[in-house]
């Protein structure tokens, strides 16, 4: 079992920063795939940025394509989530997920672990 403990949310204006964290209670942490994903309300959850254990390598959704970086820590196991130029429209709770295998997923389904969840507003 791994556990997830999310933090880095909070209330930022339109066109500022902030950094998600994720630590994951186990250390075989480092050698699966992680990912990001959030919940609008009334929404369904949204994909939001995946990296791969190995190389690093990481796909984003459009919506933050060039205005969110993943990278992960994996000494620390931490996986962190850096938000710039923040719109309102990515006020939502942020959820990191952790797979149990297999390779690096863009598909909520596919992730075997779940934090809490951190709370992003971003105000206009």
């Amino acid at each position: 079992q791994v556990q997830l403990v999310e933090s880095g949310g909070g209330l930022v204006q339109a066109g500022g920063s902030l950094r998600l964290s994720c630590e994951a209670s186990r250390g075989t942490f480092s050698r699966v795939p992680m990912g990001w994903f959030r919940r609008a309300p009334g929404k369904d959850r949204e994909f939001v940025a995946a990296i791969n254990w190995n190389d690093g390598s990481a796909v984003y959704a459009d919506s933050v394509k060039g205005r969110f970086t993943i990278s992960r820590h994996n000494a620390e196991n931490t996986v962190y989530l850096d938000m710039n130029s923040l719109k309102p429209e990515d006020t939502a709770v942020y959820y990191c997920g952790a797979r149990a295998g297999g390779g690096i997923s863009v598909r909520g389904y596919d992730y075997d672990f779940w934090g809490q969840g951190t709370q992003v507003t971003v105000s206009s």
